[in-house]
């Protein structure tokens, strides 16, 4: 069992909101996770968990409120902020005339990795990600499962300290679910990790802590433990998703 040690808080949600108009996507969010954390973000659909997920990264502006990576605000100190982030979105982007060794090779210049460093983080996460086979095979002729693999591969390429994934799991058929839970696991022992899933079963396996969000606001975050077992832990998610304003 990996010794929690470390409490420096790498993920600072404080008071975040997003209005879209008069509707609160993200209504006064707040929260903090750790180094060598392993946390579900979870809610129904619409709940606002992607939004969310897009605020930490950057990829949207708050209505109101601040986020800070490492230390870096996402307001002030952005490209540090970044820097330091592996983003699988939902749906992630692909250029699918490229193939997975292309579009890594791209994505590493982007990242500013060079020589030996390079060569080293592209056959790590080929092998890590289980993309050896359909390595020089374009983009658009791979299953959803083997596409979603490569987005994992992008988002651990430059080694960031703090991962936010959006459904890493999405498509994977049950040997691709083996492998890339594995590698969550074994990230999480030195990273920090928020992910989203509805997979309750995932949550009970890899992860330490969740946060449940429902219309925009959240309505938990503990330990995975105060949920219950798997039964007990679906029975628990209906109960505290009725939430209402």
């Amino acid at each position: 069992m990996k010794q929690k040690n470390d409490s420096t808080p790498m993920i600072v949600a404080e008071g975040l909101c997003k209005y879209y108009g008069h509707f609160a996507a993200v209504n006064d969010v707040s929260f903090t996770v750790p180094r060598q954390q392993v946390c579900a973000f979870l809610g129904p659909n619409g709940a606002g968990k992607s939004t969310t997920m897009k605020l930490l990264t950057g990829f949207l502006a708050p209505t109101r409120g601040r986020v800070a990576i490492c230390g870096f605000s996402m307001d002030s100190q952005r490209i540090a902020a970044s820097e330091r982030i592996g983003y699988l979105p939902e749906n992630g982007p692909l250029y699918n005339e490229m193939t997975p060794r292309t579009a890594l090779e791209y994505l590493a210049k982007v990242r500013g990795l060079r020589g030996n460093l390079r060569t080293e983080r592209l056959a790590y996460v080929a092998e890590k990600c289980n993309l050896e086979e359909v390595w020089n095979k374009q983009l658009s002729k791979l299953s959803r499962g083997f596409r979603q693999r490569v987005g994992m591969a992008q988002a651990i390429l430059h080694d960031p300290e703090v991962l936010i994934l959006d459904e890493p799991t999405s498509g994977l058929d049950p040997n691709q679910l083996v492998g890339i839970r594995r590698l969550i696991k074994e990230l999480g022992e030195t990273k920090t990790v928020l992910l989203s899933t509805h997979i309750l079963q995932e949550v009970e396996i890899l992860c330490d802590r969740a946060i449940l969000i429902d219309q925009g606001r959240m309505v938990f975050d503990g330990p995975t433990s105060e949920l219950g077992a798997r039964q007990d832990m679906e029975t628990r998610f209906h109960q505290l998703t009725k939430f209402t304003a």
